[in-house]
């Protein structure tokens, strides 16, 4: 009996070993081999020589700083200037279409890229995806010509802020937050009461601001009346159909119709050959940012998170 006792309990320390090691390693090797595809130079969609037409995919929230918990995911300045970088250096490339999938997000990030489209010296082409909403309409500002699919969701122009308030919730547990500031404002929108209104007139004052700022350069990419776009600009979302009546958009069609425009507007003749650009981000790079942080922020950032006032051009849909 002492000695099946002893059996179990090796047993039990052999497979608490080697699952997890098991688990792990095998977690780490698809990792790796996932990484591997993702990352590297860009490819080529239409193989050959001659002058082409890139292909530079934006798809996923905007946001100013790295992505530290989703590397392959979201759009950055960074990763938009890196695949432009990509475009300008190649003298086959004789224009771009910048496919655009994003509720949008960061103002400033937002701001970034379509400066970086509206300095770009080749023919830039925006194309609609499945949504190219507030911060993602607001960067196919920056386009030369804009397509968008017929059933694309567009528009959303307006600023967005949201606050949490956990005070409630904190005091449900017994939980006690202790802030000492320097002024009376210097925790607005904090989680930890409720603003108050002079807090809200200022913010809202800091959101019209921002607000008047999409207005212009909305007008000014599409050429139109300031009234006009303010009249259409309250946060609604426009299919592509409707954003063609509304003259936010060129045309409607394909991605192939975008790529066809590009060729035009680049003086290629005939078909194109069509190069789809890929993020440089080193392997390696990509690596270490996953092994320095988990995926799953803590508590403790959560907090800072909402603690942190911003303001965004975002869709919040369902």
């Amino acid at each position: 009996m002492k000695d099946r006792a002893i059996l179990w309990v090796f047993l039990a320390f052999v497979l608490g070993f080697t699952l997890p090691v098991c688990s792990c390693v095998g977690t780490g090797l698809l990792t790796l081999g996932t990484l591997n595809r993702m990352a590297g130079e860009p490819t080529q969609t239409t193989a050959g020589f001659g002058d082409a037409v890139a292909v530079a995919r934006l798809d996923g929230t905007i946001t100013s700083g790295p992505l530290e918990y989703f590397a392959t995911q979201g759009i950055t300045p960074e990763r938009a200037g890196d695949l432009l970088k990509q475009a300008a250096a190649d003298p086959a490339i004789k224009a771009v279409v910048v496919r655009v999938n994003s509720p949008g997000g960061s103002v400033v990030a937002s701001d970034e890229i379509y400066n970086a489209l509206l300095e770009f010296e080749k023919p830039v082409i925006i194309w609609m995806g499945e949504i190219a909403a507030s911060g993602g309409y607001y960067i196919a500002c920056g386009g030369d010509y804009v397509f968008a699919h017929p059933d694309t969701l567009t528009g959303s122009i307006g600023v967005i802020s949201q606050f949490l308030n956990v005070e409630e919730l904190l005091d449900e547990i017994g939980v006690d937050v202790v802030v000492i500031t320097s002024g009376p404002h210097k925790d607005i929108g904090s989680p930890f009461r409720d603003m108050t209104e002079e807090e809200q007139a200022l913010w809202e004052g800091i959101t019209d601001e921002i607000y008047e700022g999409f207005v212009g350069i909305v007008a000014q990419a599409r050429d139109l009346p300031l009234e006009d776009v303010r009249a259409l600009a309250d946060g609604s979302i426009y299919t592509g159909r409707q954003a063609l009546e509304l003259g936010l958009v060129d045309e409607v069609g394909t991605l192939d119709n975008a790529i066809a425009k590009a060729a035009e507007l680049g003086g290629i003749e005939g078909d194109p050959r069509v190069v789809e650009l890929k993020p440089t981000t080193a392997f390696f790079d990509m690596l270490y940012g996953l092994q320095a942080r988990s995926a799953i922020p803590t508590m403790e950032e959560i907090l800072g998170w909402a603690g942190a006032p911003s303001v965004q051009f975002r869709f919040v849909g369902p």
